[in-house]
């Protein structure tokens, strides 16, 4: 341990061995020289200036921080450049990631850092740099652009690896910055078909054909959509609008010819099914055909055949409008076969509506009928026996006689006059007027000679006129027409009272008879009485079948063998009335004041008005003037 120095020392020697002694305690004590080199030293970190006063300090701009962190960031930003020209995109990267930690608002860092990203192909953070980019400079369209850029080529590389719901989000996302570019949309809409969502890619173009009807391209795709949903008729519609727009579009006149011959396919198969009488597979198939060409005429002119052979006669009469709409009108040939089809269909239509008893709808679609066809006598004939039916006779006879000025020589037609007159005549008779019966019956008789009724009922109205003369030849006629008929029998026996029926058809009445008889059913022969079927004439060609040439032809709506069912049932409706008057007449006694005095009656019996004993009419010519 040192000792401190004693008194005893001399101040001299007392300082000489303080310094020797502080040489001691700091052995490493440095030089003034070596102080003031290490105080230049010290300036570079500044130091030096720490301890002097504020007025003594120098200012010194490259020594603040923001100049520092600048230029820093100016030198990353420059070895990122650099490292972009050498492409070494990572490093690029790490440097202008530096120079943006060091100044995060500064737009220019982070687009080129979003370039490099770019260059390898990392696009989601390319795109994050650029929305920052975007962030900082609303009012750049250029960041907005590339941006939008960088989502399509990352949806078009997510597209050719297959990742479809990726590759929609990006389009999606371009498609909404810039929503009026149509090819951003249109990658969208590949991304959709790609993964089978055909609804929502129809929904999209239909979206736009809302905006944008002149482009033919959106009709194209949406006429290709609607047939992969197999509906035909629409992408017919869509590829004649494309070419009405760009009638040199290939793709559109490839798809129409596509459309055009499985049209012609189905046609063919639709004939063959209809000659083989398969009406039904016909109609499913001639479908087929209008779906995929719906503007075809002769399509709707079959179908609307069909439809009438199968009885569905709206469907007809509307395709057969339509036919004749598009077929040119009823000059050319096609609209003239449309026009025929439809007069054809009204009349079955009204046959149809007859057989069901809506006489009044059949004369409606006969009016349409012969407002087209009016050279055609069955349309007459068929409308005037729904008018007979009706009871309107004088129009019933009207269309009679018209079908009889087209066609003088038709039997059918002079069998209803007959029919209708006969009728009109019982009316008159009933109501009295026997002139104009009697005149009526003649017509009848003129127009069928061959009916034993209508003699017996122009007999009793001569009968009733007081000519017995004509009213027994009429009953003997009638008697020769019909020798079963027991009204004719009584008749001829009190006009005849006490001849047998040997007696009556050997006098001179008979013979006058037979020789009229003669007269009058001469003509009737030539014509053919025997017909018992309307002579239609139709326009069948030798190349029809049988089947198809009567499918032409106007179908009547009484057969000719109903139209003699008319004439007897007005027979029935005559003896029922006799029966009822036979059965229903009043006594013979009189009661009243009379001018002779009245025989009394047989105690024998009651009389034969009493209802004790009922009158039996059937027994009225028995055994009375038998041979």
């Amino acid at each position: 341990m040192d000792t401190p120095p004693s008194a005893e020392e001399t101040p001299d020697d007392s300082h000489d061995h303080g310094q020797a002694r502080a040489e001691t305690l700091f052995p490493t004590a440095v030089s003034e020289e070596q102080l003031s080199r290490a105080r230049e030293r010290s300036v570079i970190f500044g130091s030096c200036g720490i301890f002097e006063p504020e007025e003594g300090r120098r200012e010194l701009p490259e020594l603040r921080g923001g100049s520092i962190i600048q230029r820093q960031a100016a030198q990353h930003y420059e070895k990122g450049l650099e490292a972009m020209s050498q492409a070494q995109w990572g490093r690029a990267v790490t440097c202008f990631t530096k120079a943006i930690n060091l100044q995060p608002d500064q737009t220019r860092l982070f687009v080129c850092r979003a370039e490099a990203f770019l260059q390898l192909c990392d696009f989601q953070s390319a795109a994050l740099n650029y929305r920052k980019a975007c962030s900082l400079e609303p009012q750049s369209a250029a960041f907005s652009t590339r941006l939008v850029f960088i989502f399509y080529l990352q949806g078009q590389c997510l597209f050719d690896q297959g990742l479809y719901l990726d590759a929609l989000e990006s389009f999606a996302k371009a498609s909404e910055l810039f929503p009026n570019n149509r090819s951003y949309h249109m990658r969208s809409l590949a991304c959709l078909a790609a993964l089978g969502q055909h609804g929502d890619c129809l929904r999209l173009i239909n979206g736009w054909l809302e905006t944008d009807t002149q482009n033919p391209d959106l009709f194209i795709l949406r006429a290709r959509l609607h047939k992969h949903f197999n509906q035909m008729t629409l992408c017919y519609h869509d590829v004649k609008a494309a070419l009405a727009l760009s009638p040199g579009s290939r793709e559109a006149q490839c798809l129409l010819a596509e459309l055009q011959e499985g049209a012609d396919q189905a046609q063919m198969q639709a004939v063959r099914q209809a000659v083989a009488g398969e009406l039904q597979k016909a109609l499913q198939k001639i479908n087929t055909a209008l779906e995929h060409n719906p503007e075809h005429s002769q399509y709707f002119l079959f179908r609307g055949t069909l439809c009438r052979r199968l009885k569905d006669f709206n469907g007809a009469i509307d395709d057969l409008i339509q036919a004749l709409g598009q077929g040119g009108g009823a000059g050319t040939e096609g609209g003239a076969e449309a026009r025929r089809q439809l007069v054809l269909t009204y009349n079955d239509f009204a046959v149809h509506c007859f057989s069901r008893g809506f006489y009044q709808e059949a004369v409606t679609l006969l009016n349409k009928a012969i407002k087209d066809e009016k050279q055609e006598k069955g349309l007459y004939i068929n409308r005037g026996d729904c008018f007979f039916k009706l009871g309107e006779m004088e129009f019933a006879v009207a269309d009679y006689q018209q079908a009889e000025e087209l066609d003088p020589e038709d039997w059918t037609i002079w069998t209803r006059l007959a029919v209708v007159h006969n009728t009109l005549g019982l009316c008159d008779h009933e109501a009295r007027k026997y002139q104009e019966a009697a005149d009526k019956f003649s017509v009848a008789i003129k127009y069928n000679p061959c009916v034993s009724q209508y003699y017996e009922n122009r007999g009793k109205t001569r009968l009733k006129m007081s000519d017995e003369r004509g009213a027994r030849e009429d009953a003997i006629i009638s008697h020769l027409l019909d020798p079963s008929d027991e009204q004719v029998l009584a008749l001829l026996l009190s006009l005849f009272p006490g001849c047998s029926m040997a007696d009556i058809l050997s006098s001179e009445p008979a013979a006058i008879a037979k020789i009229r008889l003669d007269r009058s059913t001469q003509p009737s022969r030539q014509t053919g009485v025997e017909t018992s079927a309307p002579r239609f004439e139709g326009n069948a060609t030798k190349h029809k079948t049988e089947q198809e040439a009567h499918m032409d032809t106007v179908r009547p709506c009484v057969a000719q063998s109903d139209v003699y069912q008319e004439t007897v049932s007005s027979k029935k409706k005559v003896n029922k009335a006799l029966k009822e008057a036979l059965h229903q007449r009043g006594s013979l006694r009189h009661t009243g004041p009379r001018l002779a005095a009245v025989m009394p009656a047989q105690s024998g019996g009651p009389m034969p008005g009493d209802k004790e004993r009922p009158y039996h009419w059937r027994k009225f010519c028995e055994g009375v003037g038998r041979p």
